[in-house]
Order: C-alpha cells, then sequence, then structure tokens
C-alpha cells in the first residue's frame, strides 16, 4: 500500500511553550497511543498490532528493553511502545518515484522527524560513486555490489559492522560470525554510546555486566532508587512495576537533574484511581542533584553508612555477606573518611540534610534495588559512579537477595541480547574459543573498532566500508560534523532498514539502502514461519513472533540479508550453512547452544511459556566471577565538574515524542513544549545572571580543550527549572555540541551528560 505522506518539512515558527505536568500516563496516555495506531494504521491494523505487543505469543516491543512480567494485562504496552509500533508498521510506503525526486543533497536538508515519516522502505536502492540519487536494483544485484567491494579491500579491517540494538539474537548471531568469518573485529554497536560503562563497572566489581535483579523484585524491595533516568518517558511500562511496589510498602528516591512527571504522579489507565482518582505519588524524596554530582552524592551516603557503623558497631553494615562475598571494605572505609564533605555540597547543589535523609531511608531498608541508566552512564566518571552504585549496594549486601540489586535499565529493546550474542568489538576469548570449535576457522583476535574509534577510523581513512544493521549511526553519534564528514570519506556505506533517517542522506562515495521486515510482520521463510527472540533487561529471552502481513512483497527479514551477504562474500571459506540459516532460524539457535553459555537447549527452552532466565551468578547464587572470586568494592577519586563563569553545563535528552534519533511527534507533553525541539531548558535565575529572557533566541556554543567552535543556531530559552548552572537540550540535534574525544574514562562512552556551553544572542 501507497499513500500520500506528509509533503513539507517541520519548522520551530510556531513553537508553543506551557506549562510541565505533574504526572504521567492517565487518559491523555491512551488517546495518544490509540489515536495514530488507529488513524495511521488503520482500525484492523493497528487493534491487531497492539493487542499482539508484549503478549506471550505475540511480539517484543522495539521501543526498550524493559521485561515484561508473568501475568500479562490485556494492554501490555505504553505510550511509547504504541508509537514506535505505529511508526514501524504503517502501510505507507515510499513509491519509487521518490528516489528520482528526491537527491541526496535535498534529503540532507530535511529533518529527522520528516525522513521518518515518509513511509516504509520496500524496495533495495543504490547510490553509485559520483552521483547524487539512489535508484531502485534488484536484491542480486545489491548483493553482488557490496560483495564485490567487501572482497576488493586490502584488509577486512577496512570494514566495519554496526549494530544497533532493535536486531534480534538470531540476526545479531549471524551478523558476527559473518563478520569474523570474514576477518574482523570491527563490531561496533550502539551500547558504545549508552550504557558501556555499566558493563565495564559491573563486570569489574561484581562478574557480570548486567542487572542482578529480575521483575518480580521490584514488587519485593523496602527501597527503590532511581538516579539518572526518566521512566515516564523512556520506559514508561516501569511506571506499572514502581506502582505495584509502593502498593507493597516500597519506597521511592528519584535523583536526577529535572523533576520528571512519571517520577512525580503516575495515573495508571488501567486501574480506576488511575482514570478517574489521583492516581499514584510516587518519588518519596526527590533529589534534583547537579550535573556531574552523582559520584559525590553515592559516596556520601556510603560514608554515612560506614559512620553508623562505627557509631553502632555490628548493626549496620551485613558483615557476614562482607566477610565471605566481598574484598576491600578497609580501603573504602580508609578512603572514605577523607571524604570532602564541603566539595559533595558544591558538586550535588544539595543540602546536606538531604543527603542525611536518603542515608536514612537506605539505612532502614533492608532490600534495595538501585537503578539507573544513561543519566549516569554518559559522564566522563561513568564507570566510577557505577561502581560507586556497587559499593553502596554491597556494603549492606543488597545483591543476591530478594527485592535488592543492581538494575542497569538499556533502551533499546535487544541491545543486551546483541552483546551476549557476540556483538562486541572485544569479546573475550572464550567466546571466540567456542566460534572457532563450532565452525572450524579462527576468529580474528584483534580487538576492533568502538563507535568513537570507528569514526576516528573513517575521518583519517583506515575504514573503507560501513554497514549498518539498523540504527541511524550519524545522528546518534557525538561531534555530529565530524561524524558525517567521517562517513563521507568511506568508499561505501550500506543500511539495512525499515524507514528512512539520517544515515541514508550522509553517505559514502557509493550507498546502498537495503529494506528489511519489522519485528511486527510475520516471517516466512523456505522452512515455514519464524520468530525471533531477545534478552530483556534482567537477562530473561523470549520468542517474538511478527502478527501483521508485511507492507510489501519484496521485504527480506535481517537474517535473510545477512545470510545473502555472507554467502556471497565468503562462498565455501567456512563451514557455515547459510542457506540454511535462512531458511529456518532454528538452526542458527542450534549453533548458538553450543556456543553462548546459559543457552544450552535454546531451540527447546525458547519455546517455553515465557522464554527461560539466564543464569545469573550475582542473582543466583551470590557467585561473583571476578579474579579474585569475590565483589570488588573499589576506591574512586572524586573529581568536582567545575564550570566556568558565564558558562553552563550541558545535558542532552529526548522528547516524550521520540525514540532514541526517531523522531514521532514534534511535543514534549510532559516538559510542555508543543510543535518544535529547538530550545534550550535553562533555570530562570540563571537567565537573569546571564542577561538573557524567557524566549530569546541564542546560539549555543560548547567548549573543549580542542578549541574547535560546535554550535547550535537560533534555539529559544525556555525558563525551566533545571539545578542552577545546569541546562538541556534534545538529543540528537544537541549532539554537535558534543566533542567526539570527550568520552567516559576507560569505556570511551561520548559524555552527552556534561557538555560546557555558553549562550550567545543569535546572529
Amino acid at each position: 500500500m501507497s499513500s500520500e505522506p506528509p509533503i513539507n518539512d517541520v519548522t520551530d515558527d510556531d513553537i508553543e511553550v506551557t506549562h510541565s505536568k505533574a504526572w504521567a500516563a492517565g487518559v491523555p496516555g491512551v488517546l495518544h497511543s490509540l489515536q495514530p495506531a488507529i488513524t495511521q494504521m488503520g482500525a484492523l491494523r493497528g487493534m491487531r498490532a497492539l493487542l499482539a505487543m508484549n503478549q506471550k505469543d505475540g511480539f517484543d516491543c522495539m521501543s526498550c528493553a524493559w521485561p515484561d512480567p508473568g501475568q500479562r494485562k490485556t494492554f501490555e504496552f505504553c505510550e511509547n511502545g504504541a508509537k514506535a509500533v505505529t511508526w514501524e508498521a504503517t502501510p505507507i510506503t515510499i513509491p519509487t518515484n521518490f528516489w528520482a525526486e528526491h537527491s541526496l543533497t535535498d534529503l540532507r536538508e530535511k529533518s529527522e522527524y520528516w525522513l521518518g515519516m515518509q513511509g516504509r522502505l520496500v524496495e533495495p536502492v543504490y547510490k553509485p560513486a559520483g552521483s547524487d540519487h539512489y535508484g531502485p536494483v534488484s536484491w542480486p544485484e545489491a548483493i553482488r555490489v557490496i560483495a564485490a567491494k567487501l572482497k576488493g579491500l586490502d584488509s577486512p579491517d577496512q570494514a566495519a559492522f554496526y549494530t544497533s540494538g532493535r536486531a534480534s539474537n538470531e540476526a545479531a548471531f549471524a551478523y558476527q560470525l559473518f563478520a569474523r568469518a570474514y576477518g574482523t573485529n570491527n563490531l561496533p554497536d550502539c551500547s558504545n554510546m549508552c550504557h558501556e560503562s555499566t558493563g565495564w563497572a559491573m563486570g569489574l566489581t561484581v562478574g557480570i555486566g548486567k542487572s542482578t535483579v529480575s521483575y518480580d523484585d521490584f514488587a519485593k524491595s523496602d527501597l527503590i532508587i532511581i538516579i539518572g533516568q526518566n521512566p515516564g518517558t523512556n520506559h514508561p511500562r516501569m511506571l506499572t512495576a514502581l506502582e505495584e511496589a509502593k502498593d507493597a510498602g516500597a519506597q521511592i528516591v528519584a535523583i536526577n537533574p529535572l523533576p520528571e512527571a512519571g517520577l512525580r504522579r503516575y495515573k495508571n489507565p488501567q486501574r480506576a484511581r488511575g482514570v478517574i482518582g489521583h492516581g499514584t505519588d510516587m518519588a518519596d524524596q526527590f533529589l534534583q542533584i547537579r550535573l556531574g554530582g552523582d559520584m559525590a552524592l553515592l559516596q556520601a551516603v556510603s560514608k554515612r553508612v560506614l559512620d553508623a557503623e562505627a557509631a553502632a558497631p555490628g548493626t549496620v553494615l551485613d558483615q557476614a555477606f562482607l566477610d565471605e562475598h566481598c574484598h576491600g571494605l578497609t580501603e573504602l572505609r580508609q578512603h572514605l573518611s577523607q571524604l570532602d564533605e564541603r566539595m559533595v555540597l558544591a558538586a550535588t547543589g544539595l543540602r546536606a540534610a538531604q543527603i542525611d535523609e536518603l542515608a536514612q531511608r537506605y539505612l532502614g531498608a533492608d532490600r534495595v534495588i538501585v537503578t539507573w541508566a544513561m543519566g549516569v552512564t554518559q559522564q566522563k566518571k561513568g564507570i566510577e559512579i557505577v561502581k560507586e552504585i556497587i559499593n553502596l549496594l554491597l556494603l549492606r549486601g543488597n545483591i543476591g537477595k530478594p527485592g535488592a540489586g543492581a538494575s542497569p535499565i538499556r533502551g533499546h529493546s535487544n541491545v543486551q541480547g546483541d552483546r551476549t550474542m557476540g556483538i562486541w568489538e572485544q569479546m573475550p576469548p572464550a567466546f571466540l574459543d567456542a566460534l572457532q570449535a563450532e565452525f572450524g576457522f579462527d576468529p580474528p583476535r584483534e580487538h576492533g573498532v568502538d563507535a568513537v574509534d570507528g569514526v576516528r577510523a573513517m575521518r583519517d581513512g583506515r575504514l573503507k566500508v560501513w554497514m549498518g544493521l539498523g540504527g541511524n549511526f550519524v545522528s546518534a553519534m557525538s561531534d555530529t560534523g565530524v561524524a558525517e564528514a567521517a562517513m563521507q570519506r568511506t568508499e561505501m556505506s550500506v543500511q539495512i532498514s525499515t524507514k528512512l533517517n539520517r544515515s541514508h542522506a550522509v553517505t559514502g562515495e557509493e550507498a546502498l539502502i537495503l529494506p528489511t521486515l519489522g519485528r511486527t510482520e510475520i516471517d516466512e521463510q523456505a522452512g515455514g514461519v519464524q520468530f525471533v527472540s531477545v534478552e530483556d533487561t534482567v537477562c530473561a529471552v523470549h520468542p517474538s513472533w511478527g502478527k501483521l502481513k508485511p507492507v510489501a512483497p519484496n521485504l527480506l527479514s535481517e537474517v535473510a540479508i545477512i545470510s545473502r551477504l555472507a554467502s556471497a562474500v565468503l562462498a565455501d571459506s567456512v563451514a557455515v550453512d547459510w542457506a540454511g540459516f535462512e531458511a529456518d532460524y532454528d538452526r542458527i539457535r542450534d549453533h548458538v547452544a553450543h556456543v553462548v553459555e546459559g543457552f544450552e537447549n535454546y531451540n527447546q527452552r525458547i519455546r517455553q511459556e515465557g522464554g527461560f532466565m539466564l543464569p545469573n551468578g550475582p542473582r543466583d547464587s551470590r557467585t561473583f566471577n571476578t579474579p579474585i572470586g569475590k565483589a570488588m568494592l573499589t576506591t574512586n577519586t572524586l573529581e568536582y565538574l567545575e564550570v566556568p563563569q558565564g558558562r553552563l553545563v550541558l545535558q542532552t535528552l529526548r522528547s516524550h515524542d521520540q525514540f532514541n534519533t526517531t523522531i514521532y511527534g514534534l511535543d514534549d507533553r510532559y516538559r510542555g513544549i508543543k510543535k518544535g525541539r529547538h530550545v534550550v531548558f535553562i533555570n530562570k535565575k540563571d537567565l537573569i545572571t546571564l542577561g538573557f529572557s524567557d524566549g530569546d533566541l541564542v546560539d549555543v556554543h560548547s567548549e573543549f580543550s580542542d578549541n574547535v567552535d560546535r554550535v547550535l543556531r537560533g534555539y529559544r530559552l525556555v525558563a525551566y527549572p533545571t539545578p542552577r548552572g545546569c541546562a538541556a537540550a534534545y538529543y540528537p540535534e544537541a549532539n554537535v555540541l558534543v566533542p567526539l574525544d570527550s568520552v567516559a574514562d576507560g569505556s570511551n562512552t561520548p559524555v552527552s551528560k556534561a557538555v560546557i556551553i555558553r549562550l550567545e544572542r543569535a546572529a
């Protein structure tokens, strides 16, 4: 089906600023869920999609990795999940004449919103070197062009294979197998830009880079500390789990630079009190922390815990747990005894009484969960902040018991599963050894490039081919200007995608777009109708069945595209039955069962109702796969983010009408922004101090040691309750302000939550 998409691009000329909201979801959330689905997909297709989302015999939502409860509800989806399905499952398709009518030069002038609203990609297209247009090609020709380029490179390391976290386990395993059989570990992925700091910190301290809680633990917890996270927009179904925890007696503490509606009050549309009543008050304490102050706060709370133990020996710490399972208590106690309280208060912007209150809540709770997201990990000291979270949990034995643990929340639906399947540029030797034993070739051992180093390699001419399995790399990446210029230096870029985005307009000399089935669509292969599987943020693996008729007959699945490319490039050089992979995904899962720990009898277990849980040493048995076999308490040097006079520190964030770089609409309902995105949120007192007024237009310049002038022009200032000295702007537009070399220590994650900026009146 082809229909007329929006013709004109959007501008911010009609932007409206109203009051922010004091609560989330409710009837407005339902209306914002159902109306687009029904109007854009039609009533039958829309309701069939929504009623199948996150059901045991349906498909997994692509908009976040929040886990599913054991007992599913009829409407097991949220507003943003409904938007994601509507966006992907739209029957609007891009017609063939689109490519002749729109040059790449033209497409580069369009917004992400406009590009995404043009409809589904339904035919392979190819841009030859020297041309400014894509043109339709057949699948065999597209595969031939890519294979010829890859086979003609001087080294496999001149190619990179990027992955979005929406790829299924089956596609991810086949993709990394293709890359490694080809001869490279260049497997950058979206984790490099979000939770890489989590993986490193937790791997070093507790031996696994994943959550140590299950879904059911939330309702068993006494205290849930939510830090650097906005569930109401980024994973709204989490609000239901938090409400259930509140009903069971839990307290909630929110630590965040901005007051977020979902952590103030939640009106659950599936409960009477959420429709006609007040709803549920969420956070019992809100700590509006200054950007960059998280490590100082966590150290201050841990110090108060240790001081309480010193005042009443044997009554505060879980000494038996610490003695048996942990190492480093003496060093941590000595380190925190030197903590400078004045620095803590300056770094956090909080009062001592607020920190005391948090410490008392922690001391009064037997079972504590700390949950966080990119507000923590996208800081220069992201690894150290996560280590401090682990310190705080370990002191009172809050790992490995019901209702307690560490809970990083992933954003992409299968970003955790992709890493488990081998999508990482530095997989450990045990995984590579297992690949070798299973397939009879020796995988490359030298580490490949991650996302940041991938940009550097393209910029410097070391990478000639960039292939993207989903995603929108040039928009998602920091330092947009540098990232785009680097991509344009490649000889070929290839995107496997469902819909248009910026990465299709900013290309290598040659470029191809390969259209693929969406997760909502029925995937029928030679071996019958197929399903895929995903791993959610609490290590649960479950199947996902597409339920809708594909929007076009010429689409291939991700597995089919990867298998055909691998067969064309590798021929018989490795003993992999690529045609068999495409025909029957059970064959992929049989190999996964032999290669990946925890996936034994994969095909049998994935067909169990609800799937299965992966083993998790800290959660299941209080075992810690560290070099000494114990959980590690660590000492981390506190650094204070000092901001020069007349400057602010900025964070990037999502609006409520988007998922990562995908823009569903131009409103941010909870923050009171309508019909536009080019805004900077700033404290009213800072406006006065800097000589500006609410509504002024400014150019936003970032300042970094390389003295490069990175700028956003013509942004509107919005008076908003940010911490003093702090500001916020929407991602991905504000990525232009994040320097490529501004990365988290140890993880190489772009520092998107601590950008020093100055404001100048718009030219």
